[in-house]
């Protein structure tokens, strides 16, 4: 009988495909298939649950804290295998997760610098590659979608998720959407802008996002409102998505924020007339998590309006991710009761499929399982610390133009390495590391800075560890000089707001201290710039600004002890005081302590650089 069945026979066009399995569908199987739901929720013991769409491990949640990839791998196709074979269409779910830099929510997978270090090294074919290791190691775990890349344009560092953005500057973020191609492969020549587009297993599905203006808001607040003409709006920020439209991404994420007070969640100028019509996008448009009930206040109180208003706007899935039954039963009123028409539903359906049989998962819905040896692979790991080193940006290089104080010396007596992120692989990561917000201490594998330092140094050099020195760490010792690595803790979203960016865990007068006593350099570890205050410019021999660096600190090393030349500049402006922000690099008052583009070279400019 399933010969019959034209939406099973991979020789046929997509469209043809889609159109076939759409007619055949009750609108309660659409509903499910509009639905995305948190794995914890799923029950493989309902029918419903096997109609479902799409399911997603939110931040942290995997199959047991430390899975394996074959433990993801199994707990996906386990999933998979009752939509699968449970439902009457057999329509295969896809899984998604958030693999923003790197397969973040894995243990021991390959941890990359987060975004604002990728703009800060500028190199387009880098963002490609790690988008391919990254789609290896998520597609080897069973995943089918990576909620990336964030092409947001982030206008103001007290954003919580400033890390998360490239650059302050449009074309920088334009530049750094090569990594969709990374992901999900380069489209053939003449691929029509806006169409879905995924090269193989070996690929995933990529997510432009949030669409947008969430890199604007109004004093950087997290989910707040972006305040600007739609001529800015669309220079500043739908511009990047022209180009993750061109390379055929799959999906675009709706943005919790608001434009000039209208939420982006049920904005049909943007999301249909803008996003769909203008720029002929033909995937699907997700929404963010819980992002529908945040359509009335309380939160969710009026499920039923805030499921009219998204889909009506345009919103296809909906990330729910937890009142999955409930949605369903309210989707099919509004439906039934003329409140969302059904062509309206038939569209947002038509993208889902669209987006499945492109991706192929009707005829491979299981995990490769030939793909585990790529998870947190030598190969990988070592393209992490080119990204690292390519990322650093140097900010002061001695106290004196004619002084040389770096490269630092490999061979020297003893070194003084400080501060608790010279040795904190959590810190080291940030946010939307093994749990949503990233935690501090050993969370995955990876090469801490104290680590890479000892295995940079010389074999008579002595290095001693002070997570806070004192007058006693230098009584009766003798130090070369210090290396002092300072920064923020992890966090994600609304918890990183920060209308002060003060250097935290006292690092600044720690800093201070440790310079008034030795030659200094200060690493700082942070997903922004933070204040510095001209006593400790002043006081400090070297500066290095190494954003969120992942898991692969030898590509610290690499650089500061001379093997490679700094290479980064700076994404975003370094403020000199919280009252100039938003800084923008066009306005005739910018006055920042380093300038956008800004950052020194070790070595004088004519020099070679370094290889091993």
């Amino acid at each position: 009988m399933s010969s019959t069945l034209l939406y099973k026979d991979p020789r046929q066009p997509v469209e043809a495909r889609t159109r076939d399995l759409l007619s055949r569908m009750t609108l309660r199987e659409k509903a499910a298939q509009m639905s995305q739901i948190e794995r914890t929720v799923f029950s493989a013991s309902s029918s419903l649950f096997s109609l479902v769409g799409s399911v997603l491990s939110g931040g942290g949640s995997g199959p047991r804290s430390g899975a394996t990839a074959l433990e993801w791998a199994d707990m996906v196709d386990s999933i998979q295998r009752s939509a699968v074979s449970s439902s009457r269409l057999g329509i295969p779910i896809i899984y998604a997760t958030d693999a923003v830099h790197g397969h973040n929510n894995l243990f021991a997978s390959t941890i990359f610098p987060h975004n604002v270090a990728l703009g800060a090294a500028g190199d387009v074919d880098l963002a490609r590659r790690i988008g391919e290791a990254t789609a290896l190691e998520v597609r080897a775990s069973g995943v089918h979608y990576t909620f990336a890349p964030c092409v947001a344009v982030c206008r103001d560092p007290r954003w919580g998720r400033c890390y998360e953005s490239y650059s302050e500057d449009t074309e920088i973020v334009q530049r750094m959407t090569s990594i969709v191609s990374g992901l999900q492969g380069s489209p053939p020549e003449g691929h029509p802008s806006g169409y879905p587009f995924l090269a193989g297993r070996r690929n995933v599905i990529a997510c432009a996002k949030h669409f947008v203006g969430d890199g604007g808001t109004h004093g950087g607040v997290n989910e707040g409102n972006t305040i600007c003409l739609f001529e800015d709006l669309e220079r500043i920020h739908v511009t990047p998505y022209l180009d993750c439209l061109a390379q055929g991404v799959c999906t675009v994420m709706a943005t919790y924020s608001s434009w000039n007070g209208r939420k982006a969640h049920s904005d049909r100028f943007l999301l249909t007339d803008i996003l769909k019509e203008k720029l002929g996008f033909k995937g699907f448009v997700i929404s963010d998590w819980e992002g529908l009930d945040r359509l009335s206040h309380p939160h969710g109180s009026n499920y039923r309006y805030c499921i009219s208003a998204a889909i009506n706007a345009g919103i296809d899935m909906v990330m729910v991710p937890f009142r999955y039954e409930k949605f369903v039963e309210h989707l099919m009123f509004l439906v039934e009761s003329g409140e969302i028409p059904v062509s309206r539903i038939d569209d947002a359906v038509e993208r889902i499929l669209r987006v499945k049989f492109i991706a192929g998962l009707f005829e491979h819905p299981f995990a490769d399982r030939n793909l585990l040896d790529t998870v947190g692979c030598k190969m990988h790991r070592e393209l992490a610390r080119e990204a690292v080193r390519k990322s650093l940006v140097l900010l002061k290089k001695g106290k004196h133009p004619e002084g040389k104080f770096l490269p630092l010396d490999k061979n020297a007596r003893r070194i003084l390495v400080a501060g608790i992120h010279a040795d904190d692989i959590g810190y080291q990561c940030g946010g939307w590391t093994i749990t949503w917000h990233g935690s501090s201490g050993k969370i995955t594998k990876g090469t801490t800075i104290l680590e890479a330092i000892k295995d940079a140094v010389g074999a008579d050099t002595e290095v001693v560890y002070e997570k806070w020195p004192t007058e006693a760490t230098f009584t009766n010792q003798t130090f070369s000089f210090a290396i002092v690595v300072v920064g923020e803790a992890a966090y994600a979203e609304g918890w990183g707001d920060n209308s002060e960016l003060n250097i935290p865990f006292n690092g600044a007068n720690m800093a201070n201290f440790v310079a008034d006593k030795l030659p200094t350099l200060v690493i700082m570890i942070s997903g922004r710039p933070l204040l510095l205050e001209p006593n400790l410019l002043d006081k400090i021999d070297a500066l290095v600004a190494a954003w969120l660096p992942g898991t692969e600190a030898k590509g610290i090393t690499d650089v500061i002890f001379g093997d490679f030349e700094f290479e980064g500049s700076l994404p975003v402006t370094w403020f000199r005081t919280v009252d100039q922000l938003p800084a923008d690099a066009g306005n005739a008052t910018y006055d920042p302590l380093f300038p956008l583009g800004f950052g020194l070279k070790m070595f004088p400019e004519n020099a070679q650089k370094m290889q091993y």
